[in-house]
């Protein structure tokens, strides 16, 4: 065997391995390319899925809180719409005919003299009413003894007892303020979908 022919053997030998370690080489690249690629996909689906994931919570996040902004504004006109008919109504007690007064005024009048025994009877009443009441009070064994900031109706209190009736309009419509608030309101805003008491 000639020396060029061990030569040629060695190099085709050479090529052989070369060709073998450059198949190896491609197939894992391949194989670590497939990999890169599959890691990749998958961690964009991952991001993706977590991009969805808090665009969804902030989704709900602005929905809760354009729901609970909506429904306090709700809550915020429902109180104006009562405010204002509490105000209607005091404009009307004030408003009320001299005869339609003076019938309310005697009669929260009587009530408050039965709740006294004796002991000298003092009765105050809103400063437009003075007269009336001093006028009223000539049918009766109390005095007229001043002035307390009221829509109508009188305040009495006895020098025997530590006892004060308070007959006023405002402590009435106080009262059927606070049993009435729920139909009133009910009446008001049917069909609207606020819960909840609703507020003075």
């Amino acid at each position: 065997m000639s020396l060029e022919t061990v030569v040629e053997d060695i190099r085709e030998e050479a090529r052989t391995r070369a060709e073998e370690i450059r198949a190896e080489a491609e197939e894992e690249a391949e194989g670590i390319l497939a990999d890169a690629e599959s890691d990749a996909d998958e961690i964009r689906d991952e991001r993706e899925q977590e991009v969805q994931r808090q665009i969804e919570q902030e989704r709900e996040q602005r929905l809760s809180s354009a729901t609970l902004k909506a429904k306090q504004e709700r809550l915020k006109a429902r109180r104006t719409a009562l405010s204002t008919v509490r105000e209607q109504v005091e404009d009307e007690l004030v408003a009320l005919s001299d005869d339609r007064r003076e019938s309310l005024t005697r009669e929260l009048l009587e009530a408050a003299l039965r709740e006294f025994d004796g002991g000298e009877i003092e009765v105050y009443c809103r400063p437009g009413d003075e007269a009336l009441v001093e006028e009223i009070l000539e049918d009766y064994e109390a005095t007229h003894a001043g002035q307390r900031e009221c829509l109508g109706g009188v305040v009495v209190e006895s020098t025997a007892s530590r006892v004060r009736v308070n007959n006023t309009f405002d402590s009435l419509l106080e009262a059927v303020w606070e049993q009435e608030i729920r139909e009133i309101s009910d009446r008001l805003f049917a069909g609207t979908d606020v819960e909840g008491e609703p507020e003075q």
